[in-house]
């Protein structure tokens, strides 16, 4: 019981601070989100060691709705900067969240965008100390910041999961006519955690949105088959197969899969562009660092390169 109600305080505080417009009614026999809040606060104040509390009290609700809401906002602008400001206060929250029960789900959630914030700001570091130059007769690089992720991803063990689940989700990604080795997404999206959830709703190792998911097929209610291995892996192969067929390249299908393919088909037009290089500047920092991770992740699990992973189906 302790663990659904801590579960539920994070879930509520943070979808208030995602600021949807018109959020659902709370069914009636639900806590009220003022009980949910102090029954978090007290569980906190009780069971989280010294060494936490002296990294990390937990919020007023003004204060986590703030962090909440800044941080998804340097999240979905263009500042790598703006987003490598919040290392310290991500890796407090965090902390936090790894030691109390039934808040790892959304720790696992946190934890990818924390490796969004220390690779912008590398990305930061490198451009203060080598500025870009032309070099003419070489060709242009084409996924920006991909060098930074292979670093890092060639830096970090195989998910312990991995052996349990790859062979699942590569056999459902051969079913629906896509290079297996794109099974490797969900790394990137989860690290491999079939219960990882997002405050926005997002959830599952592929991070399907509600939404999507049910346009996948997908059911997200008793049972919400995201957390489903197998299924989740064939609905996020369709997608992905859908938008290599729109796009024309994996790079540009994975920002689509991460910002909306409508996004990314209006910054094409606008740029008369082609590439995921020539819009990448202009695409939210989750999504220009998304993608090299992508790319990177898929390199070093299966030494294939970006360039190298054929089209679907062939």
């Amino acid at each position: 019981m302790r663990s659904r109600v801590i579960l539920s305080v994070l879930a509520t505080a943070t979808v208030l601070a995602a600021a949807e417009p018109s959020p659902p009614a709370k069914p009636p026999d639900l806590p009220s989100s003022d009980e949910l809040y102090e029954a978090g606060k007290s569980l906190f104040d009780a069971y989280a060691p010294p060494e936490v509390k002296a990294q990390y009290e937990f919020p007023s609700r003004k204060r986590w709705n703030d962090f909440a809401t800044r941080l998804q906002q340097a999240l979905d602008n263009n500042d790598l900067a703006a987003l490598a400001a919040y290392e310290n206060e991500a890796r407090a929250a965090l902390a936090a969240l790894r030691v109390l029960p039934g808040y790892e789900d959304y720790a696992d959630w946190l934890g990818v965008r924390l490796d969004y914030i220390e690779a912008a700001k590398e990305a930061v570091r490198r451009s203060a100390l080598r500025p870009p130059v032309s070099r003419p007769g070489r060709a242009v690089v084409t996924i920006p910041y991909y060098d930074l992720w292979l670093a890092r991803v060639r830096a970090r063990p195989r998910p312990a999961r991995a052996d349990e689940l790859i062979p699942i989700l590569r056999a459902a990604f051969v079913a629906e006519g896509v290079p297996p080795e794109l099974a490797w997404l969900a790394e990137a999206e989860s690290t491999l955690d079939p219960a990882a959830r997002s405050p926005v709703g997002a959830k599952g190792l592929f991070q399907l949105m509600p939404d999507t998911a049910r346009a996948l097929g997908l059911s997200t209610f008793l049972p919400d088959e995201r957390a489903d291995a197998e299924k989740s892996a064939r609905a996020a192969a369709h997608y992905l197969r859908t938008l290599h067929e729109k796009f024309g390249d994996w790079p540009l299908a994975f920002a689509a899969y991460n910002a909306g393919e409508g996004r990314v088909r209006r910054l094409l037009a606008a740029r008369s562009a082609h590439s995921f290089a020539e819009v990448a500047d202009a695409l939210s920092t989750e999504t220009r660092m998304y993608v090299p991770k992508v790319c990177a992740t898929i390199a070093v699990r299966t030494g294939v390169a970006p360039g190298d992973i054929p089209a679907p189906g062939a």
